[in-house]
């Protein structure tokens, strides 16, 4: 079977490390490394695109020391396309940027995929699906923002369960390998409905972070992820 058809099957969960300690950074990728969780989820933010700076690529070179597990950096920038080596340098697997952000699109997706990366690319809320017709066979990933990007714990827009659905329409009927990301909101009371629209993996933050164990936490968002 082909990888990312087997890799269709599984449901990943993505813990946001905008949400986690920064004074304690080490000790949360470990937790982590030690949970049932399978990627990092890294935002980039540039306070250009987002009203919001984080993450530059000295603190995501300390991350990729401690993590075990896939590295999901979701670039929230302008003009990407002059960091995408860099960001391979640094230990991205997965490698999202914006549609919003990316006027030559297909170029940036060859680029991203040229370097061993897979690569995907982002949608904000209010950005409908059809925008992605013409390059969704060359996507590994889609990530749907349910929140608008720039902050952690906002609440979750509904709009998310319908575009879920578009897009899987989208994806089945050009028989791409895409997987559906989302990101923003994400809780244990939403967890399961976005899974039966389509939904591969699971970004979340403060749900997480905020949780009394997160251990648990995660555990308990990928049983209900699976069903």
């Amino acid at each position: 079977m082909h990888k990312q058809q087997s890799e269709k099957m599984n449901k990943f969960i993505a813990p946001s490390l905008l949400a986690a300690d920064f004074g304690n950074l080490q000790r949360d990728i470990e937790m982590i490394n030690k949970s049932e969780a399978d990627w990092f989820h890294i935002d980039v933010m540039d306070g250009v695109f987002v009203p919001n700076i984080s993450f530059g690529m000295p603190v995501i070179k300390a991350i990729k020391k401690h993590a075990k597990k896939t590295m999901d950096v979701h670039l929230m920038i302008v003009d990407p396309d002059r960091f995408i080596e860099d960001f391979k340098n640094v230990g991205a697997d997965i490698l999202t940027v914006h549609y919003e952000a990316c006027p030559h699109l297909h170029r940036t997706v060859q680029a991203i995929k040229a370097l061993g990366m897979k690569a995907g690319v982002s949608l904000n809320p209010h950005t409908p699906i059809a925008v992605l017709e013409d390059i969704i066979t060359d996507l590994d990933l889609v990530l749907l923002m349910s929140v608008n990007p720039g902050f952690g714990g906002q609440s979750f827009i509904e709009n998310t369960y319908k575009k879920v659905e578009q897009l899987k329409a989208l994806i089945e009927f050009s028989s791409s390998n895409a997987l559906i990301e989302v990101d923003g909101g994400v809780t244990d009371e939403n967890i399961e409905k976005l899974s039966n629209a389509g939904v591969d993996a699971f970004v979340a933050g403060n749900f997480i972070f905020k949780s009394k164990n997160p251990l648990k936490t995660i555990s308990n968002l990928k049983k209900l992820a699976i069903g």
